[in-house]
């Protein structure tokens, strides 16, 4: 049976298939978000010492390839599954309509990419307490936008009162967890970037998801990762990274060096998390666990900034958003 056909009938089975339950779903995506803040610690290390964040964010796509390319000896799903995305692209055009992946269902990579862009123009301008707050409005009302036209792997979603209320809640969280951070030129155009940098994370999670419902969660990583890595490294490219801005020394401590693994670990932890608990929920808890994250590291890391109330309670916050916008 083809891959487009084995979709096709996971949906006339009444949608796909749960391959975990709802809670350990949402368990996964809160490690996910300790990682990404464990990612963002090491690569904005890494930019700063290199004295360049475009490239900083394409040693972390290297990082990742090595990873992923290591891994297809071994990975039998992940060789499998790009099989079937290429029997499925293909065919496309022989298969029924509604039972095949659009074009732009392989380009879920593409709003990975626009992020890292995104947060390395906005942040310097508008500082990261802002961003943040613009980038998490922007992925929760994107969530509620995809799960609800059913882009994303777990169906169709209701746009139902409590899951407004998750989203504004989680907004309201974040508000609270950057309390009392620089702030810098609040520019309305880099807002806005901001806004759609996060729904451009909702689409991504949601392309992904579909992706791996049609080959398997490894062959959505690989791809998530072919798609965007050509757009990073033109962007590092044109912003001067491998010419003005090359380094004459590297820095030798391994664990800058670490965010490429956090990567691919966040991709695929994503990619399973939305196919159970849809794209809305999986970004709140991985919000949460961001924070948690940020609040840990703050206190590990020597020298960092000491942890705050505020960013304590927005990531207890940001679980009960998560809660809020489960309930039935």
């Amino acid at each position: 049976m083809r891959v487009v056909d084995r979709v096709a009938a996971r949906r006339s089975a009444g949608g796909p298939p749960r391959a975990l339950p709802a809670w350990a779903a949402l368990v996964l995506a809160g490690i996910g978000g300790v990682a990404s803040a464990a990612q963002s610690a090491a690569n904005g290390e890494l930019g700063h010492r290199l004295g360049s964040p475009p490239l900083a964010g394409v040693i972390n796509n290297g990082v990742g390839w090595v990873l992923l390319l290591s891994a297809w000896r071994f990975v039998p799903s992940m060789r499998d599954g790009l099989r079937e995305l290429w029997r499925g692209w293909r065919d496309g055009r022989r298969a029924p309509r509604g039972s095949r992946l659009p074009w732009w269902g392989y380009l879920g990579g593409l709003g990975g990419m626009f992020f890292v862009v995104s947060a390395a123009y906005t942040v310097p301008v508008v500082g990261v307490a802002v961003f943040t707050i613009a980038q998490v409005t922007g992925n929760s009302a994107g969530g509620l936008v995809v799960d609800r036209v059913g882009l994303s792997p777990a169906g169709r979603l209701r746009l139902t009162g409590p899951r407004v209320a998750g989203a504004l809640i989680g907004v309201a969280a974040v508000v609270l967890s950057q309390a009392g951070r620089p702030v810098g030129d609040l520019a309305v155009g880099f807002l806005l970037l901001g806004v759609a940098a996060g729904a451009a994370v909702a689409v991504q999670s949601a392309l992904n998801g579909r992706v791996s419902l049609a080959s398997s969660s490894a062959a959505a990583t690989v791809l998530n990762y072919l798609t965007g890595t050509p757009v990073l490294v033109l962007v590092a490219a044109v912003a001067g990274a491998f010419t003005r801005d090359w380094p004459s020394a590297w820095p030798t401590q391994w664990y800058l060096y670490l965010g490429g693994i956090f990567g691919v670990a966040i991709v695929t932890i994503l990619v399973v998390s939305v196919r159970v608990v849809g794209v809305l929920r999986t970004g709140l808890v991985v919000v949460a666990g961001q924070l948690v994250g940020a609040v840990l590291l703050d206190a590990v890391i020597p020298g960092g900034a000491r942890p705050t109330w505020p960013l304590a309670a927005g990531a207890a916050l940001t679980l009960v958003a998560a809660w809020v916008a489960g309930r039935r």
